[in-house]
């Protein structure tokens, strides 16, 4: 089914910010700030430091928007080097297309795209969005919108090994959900991480967004009709992905199977709660928002990549919050 096209947001004459992000970012009283500060660390560049940043990194995580409508989120890996930026203005991605990604669709020359690039290892983590740019099947170029760094909070530090060569596709077919089965329902509330991907239609084009969300095991809730209930807890306060839910209420998701290499993918409709009394059920919780998935794809050995947890690699600021009562996972 279509869906109709985004709303339209407004950006805030001289700021990277627009109409979603700039209401969050007002009751959470840093408006002010945060038109002074966002010029400065929103740039239509990478600074070098974030190109040899990518370079080093065996996986990204994208956020791309399909014909339909539907955004969604996905990981790409390869040897590290499969990401090089020749110049500031462009990040060059040596990935080939995947008819059992979901997310691929939306990846055509001229299209919006948001990249993630992430080392759990370090907790070091980049965004980046921009426009594809693809001549052909092999792998495909973004050139720069929006690029800035993000802090390492509620990053676990994990290691990776590589399990098959990258060019090398899985084998396993995808799977095709109606709602979240078992197996599902227990990834997601045993994860302590996933990914979010979203989007807005800006005067001057369209802006997607993905980003990192994490926790202790249990902070995500699956609610009896399979919807998810998830703690906003505290962070940059650029508002970036609950911004872009307040003007375009869908969101896509990943969970990453870290010792397998799976994902399940979901594509949804998305609600931000700002005024609940469940807010205060989750420790460190400011806000909430609630993800409605309409299509669910589970990618079995999807990734070359396995990941083991570092010994101490729990993130501080995850230990400092809560989950769910009663929550399995707990």
């Amino acid at each position: 089914m279509n869906r109709q096209p985004a709303p339209h947001a407004e950006l805030l004459p001289g700021t990277p910010w627009h109409t979603g992000e700039r209401i969050l970012q007002s009751r959470a009283g840093v408006e002010e700030r945060l038109a002074e500060v966002g010029p400065r660390v929103v740039r239509d560049y990478m600074p070098d430091q974030h190109r040899e940043f990518f370079a080093m990194l065996p996986s990204v995580v994208i956020g791309a928007v399909a014909p339909d409508g539907h955004v969604w989120a996905t990981l790409r890996a390869g040897q590290p080097g499969f990401l090089q930026s020749p110049n500031p203005y462009l990040l060059e991605v040596a990935s080939p297309r995947d008819a059992d990604d979901p997310a691929d669709s939306g990846m055509e020359d001229g299209n919006a795209i948001a990249l993630l690039g992430l080392d759990p290892m370090t907790r070091r983590r980049n965004r980046l969005n921009g426009i594809v740019r693809r001549d052909d099947a092999r792998g495909f170029g973004v050139t720069v919108g929006q690029s800035f760094g993000n802090c390492p909070q509620y990053i676990q530090k994990r290691e990776f090994v590589v399990t098959r060569d990258h060019a090398t596709p899985g084998t396993v077919a995808p799977q095709i959900l109606t709602a979240l089965d078992a197996r599902a329902r227990t990834l997601i509330r045993h994860a302590d991480s996933f990914f979010v991907a979203t989007y807005v239609d800006l005067p001057g084009g369209r802006q997607v967004d993905v980003s990192h969300r994490g926790g202790r095991p249990g902070f995500v809730r699956v609610d009896a009709d399979g919807s998810l209930t998830i703690p906003d807890f505290p962070g940059n306060t650029f508002f970036n992905t609950l911004g872009n839910m307040l003007v375009n209420p869908v969101a896509g998701l990943v969970f990453v199977s870290y010792p397998t290499g799976d994902l399940l993918q979901m594509t949804g409709r998305a609600e931000v709660i700002t005024d609940s009394p469940e807010i205060g059920t989750v420790e460190g919780a400011e806000r909430l928002w609630r993800f409605f998935p309409q299509q669910i794809v589970r990618r079995d050995r999807a990734l070359p990549l396995r990941w083991d947890f570092m010994p101490g690699g729990e993130s501080p600021q995850a230990l400092r919050t809560g989950v769910w009562p009663g929550d399995p996972a707990s």
